[in-house]
């Protein structure tokens, strides 16, 4: 409300001996009010350095915008997608996007920093163009991993789409082999996410990831991301801390737990071997807290990132909550 005191707005005098104020440019203008928006982002240091936690984070803006925005909320670990997740291919990342993400001051703040693959990508498609496709961007995606120094890319392994287990399980496989030999001077690896099982998709067994690993002639470039929600859903029941053990023992003799390299912390909406995949809060789904206690206590796991895939808006307000939750039951 204006102050009904205050004098009328009127025309100002100069004097002869006053400099004119600079006109800002519209490119000035831009600037400034990008730097004033880059400055309002709130940073929080993580305060506990005893384990690997975050959250995935959008790149919106530039992958730099995503350390602001995980350390916002305290995170120590985080996941991105390194293009648009729902598009088969992205231009090149600019010198510049690289750099501001290198240089970011705070980059080593995040002790972990990896990538998750676009959804579009199915390694066992049986339509010859969609299977090229994936092929194709499944490389590009290594690129770009590697251009950000991102230690492993989380894919879903493929879907057989009614081919069959075997034939599926063979040609993801097969594609595997032809990516990793197309990118020998690529480091970034490729870590196959445990499934719910939808559909025809396939990685929704221990037993099946350990398929290809046996199978693919590079072994040693794949490594494992569990998803809590996925292995519920897959039959697993992690819903006590007893059953959590033993699912882990599990893993540990069909796969080894040297080939971990990620948890996806996630709730489920879907019931236990429902093959649905649906992600709750932490808490509030069918799941409950168990795992995540045995997770976040047990110190095999410290150094292996966990991150959040629960909903969220755009303050982030859930990510604080999820992961408060998640800091709370290693007291």
């Amino acid at each position: 409300m204006k102050n009904p005191t205050s004098p009328k707005s009127s025309p100002s005098r100069q004097s002869p001996t006053e400099k004119p104020a600079p006109v800002k440019t519209a490119a000035k203008k831009a600037a400034s009010a990008k730097a004033k928006k880059s400055e309002a982002v709130p940073v929080i240091l993580p305060a506990d350095d005893r384990f690997l936690l975050g959250a995935h984070m959008s790149i919106a803006g530039g992958p730099a915008q995503a350390i602001d925005r995980a350390l916002s909320v305290g995170c120590n670990a985080m996941q991105i997608f390194v293009k648009n997740n729902m598009q088969w291919f992205a231009t090149p990342f600019a010198d510049s996007e690289l750099r501001a993400f290198h240089e970011h001051p705070h980059r080593r703040a995040l002790k972990s920093v990896f990538g998750h693959s676009g959804y579009m990508i199915n390694l066992g498609a049986t339509n010859p163009e969609f299977h090229d496709k994936s092929l194709r961007a499944l490389s590009e995606e290594l690129v770009r991993a590697d251009q950000l120094e991102l230690p492993f890319l989380v894919l879903h392994p493929g879907a057989h789409m009614g081919e069959g287990e075997e034939a599926g399980l063979t040609k993801i496989t097969q594609s595997l082999d032809t990516v990793f030999k197309s990118l020998p001077e690529v480091t970034t690896k490729v870590a196959l996410e445990t499934t719910a099982g939808q559909g025809s998709s396939l990685g929704h067994t221990f037993e099946q990831l350990a398929w290809i690993f046996d199978r693919c002639a590079y072994p040693e470039r794949l490594c494992v991301c569990i998803d809590t929600a996925h292995l519920f859903a897959a039959g697993y029941d992690i819903s006590t801390e007893e059953g959590t053990r033993q699912t882990f023992e599990q893993f540990d003799n069909v796969l080894g737990l040297h080939r971990l390299a990620a948890i996806h912390c996630n709730d489920s909406k879907a019931a236990l071997n429902s093959r649905v995949d649906r992600h709750d809060h932490i808490g509030k789904g069918k799941i409950g807290v168990a795992p995540f206690r045995f997770i976040m206590r047990d110190t095999r796991f410290a150094a292996i990132p966990k991150v959040l895939e629960t909903p969220k808006g755009k303050d982030l307000a859930e990510d604080l909550e999820n992961l408060a939750v998640l800091r709370s039951l290693v007291v």
